[in-house]
This record gives structure tokens, C-alpha cells and sequence, in this order.
């Protein structure tokens, strides 16, 4: 079933981890009716080319450590287009609504009295630790997951994490953004209780082509990682489902 949204809606697209195959149908919908879309670096850049002919495509993505379209900025690029009578599409890599502020973008439009729709995305946090045969659930080893951002170390006054708590949660342990600052984390984890040979994986350039996966133990991945010259993005899975070596499909 086409989805379709009416001039002046802005909508925001979850894009998935990357995997052109692993847009939803609804999102890939969206991108061929916007007047405009408003993407970031990551994501399935290549369906830009699905983009109507004379759409606007913006590009606001943010380097890491590097030149980046304050969230102001594109927050009054969604809603002066939408104010024009154009369709929007918000494209994120992942799910808009899990680090990738889309509750920041809905109520700036929803202030501004701008029509706002949402096309939930395949979050990297479940499905790129999937592709490297991981899941983040497995009835013997874990009974839930947490997902948690590690942009910012356990140590900066900024951080909200209670990383002890984690490390005595028993569950398995999603970290986005996490590479940066992965020793600090798993210091902190260790720190905690946890122990310092439990499993953990980083999973590099998730569903691409160029993905790869580090398995270690807590007290080393962060140096094996940096040795492997890991970079963003990346997601690390820290518990016992990291040490499962299940059977999984390289990317294409």
C-alpha cells in the first residue's frame, strides 16, 4: 500500500542501518512524493536517487569530532520548507526516534503548527548485532537488553549513565557512539562488578558491504578495536551474547 502525505507534512524516515534492502516500504514511499529531503551521512544515501526529479536535497550530516549542521538549523530547515507547501521527508540512518532526535524535530514542527508524520526505521541497536550473528536476546543467556548512548565518558558531568548499574543488570549491553570512548566504558563497567572477561563485539559499518566484527572480552576490545582501526559508526554488544559465534551472512 503507497504511502502518501500532503503538502506542507513533515515526515520523518527512519532509514535503517544502512542496507538500501532494509528500508521500509513505507520509507522508500516518502522519498519519492518529498519535495525535499533533509538527510544526514548515514543511512541508504543511494536511495537519494529514487528522489523525484527537481526535489531539494539537503545534506546536514555531522562528522564526528567535525563540521556538523546545528539541530536549530535543522529544525528551521523543516520547518520553512513545510511552511512553503512542500512535502518533507526527515531522513535518518536507524530509527529517528532511538539517538536520532527525532522528538526534537516532531515538537519544533508541532510548535510551529507543521503536520508531522513518522516512518519508524530498522534500529542499528537490534539489527547490525544480528547481522554479525548476534542477537541481543537468547533464552539461556540473556533475558533483555539495554540500549545506551556512550557518546560522552562515564566520567564528563554530562553523562547520565549509571554504568554500575549496567554492569550489575545481568543483561546484554548496546552501546551507540560508543568507540570513542569505549575504554573509559569499559573501565567503568569493570569498575561496576562486571567482569573483566565478559564477551563483547564491535561491530563496524554495520550491513555494508564493508561491515566487520572485533570479538574480545571487556578488558580488551577496546585495545583490539583501535588496533583493528575501528571507526564510527559502530555498535559495541557487551554480555554473553557476544561470544556466540551463530552462523551469519555478510553483507553483499
Amino acid at each position: 500500500m503507497r504511502f502518501e502525505f500532503a503538502p506542507g507534512t513533515v515526515v520523518l524516515v527512519g532509514g535503517g542501518p544502512g542496507d538500501p534492502g532494509l528500508m521500509t516500504v513505507a520509507g522508500l514511499s516518502a522519498i519519492q512524493q518529498a519535495d525535499v529531503i533533509v538527510h544526514d551521512r548515514l543511512g541508504p544515501l543511494e536511495l537519494l536517487d529514487e528522489a523525484a526529479d527537481g526535489a531539494e536535497v539537503i545534506n546536514v550530516g555531522k562528522i564526528p569530532r567535525g563540521a556538523y549542521t546545528p539541530q536549530e538549523e535543522i529544525n528551521r530547515l523543516l520547518v520553512d520548507r513545510a511552511q512553503q507547501g512542500l512535502r518533507v521527508v526527515r531522513l535518518k540512518g536507524g530509527d529517528n526516534y532511538v539517538f536520532g532526535r527525532g522528538g526534537e524535530e516532531w515538537l519544533a514542527c508541532a510548535e510551529a503548527g507543521v503536520p508531522v508524520r513518522v516512518i519508524p526505521g530498522v534500529t542499528s541497536a537490534v539489527s547490525v548485532p544480528a547481522m554479525a550473528g548476534i542477537p541481543v536476546t537468547h533464552r539461556s543467556l540473556s533475558q533483555g537488553f539495554c540500549v545506551v548512548s556512550g557518546h560522552v565518558a562515564p566520567d564528563d558531568e554530562r553523562s547520565a549513565v549509571d554504568w554500575g548499574a549496567l554492569a550489575r543488570c545481568g543483561l546484554t549491553i548496546v552501546i551507540l557512539m560508543g568507540v570513542h570512548n569505549l575504554n573509559h566504558i569499559a573501565d567503568a563497567l569493570i569498575a561496576g562488578g562486571m567482569e573483566p572477561g565478559t564477551a563483547a563485539a564491535v561491530v563496524a559499518d554495520g550491513t555494508t558491504p564493508g561491515q566487520r566484527t572485533i570479538r574480545s572480552r571487556l578488558d580488551r576490545v577496546s585495545n583490539e578495536a583501535a588496533g583493528a582501526d575501528v571507526r564510527p559508526p559502530a555498535i559495541v554488544v557487551v554480555g554473553a551474547v557476544a561470544g556466540l559465534t551463530l552462523n551469519a551472512r555478510e553483507p553483499d
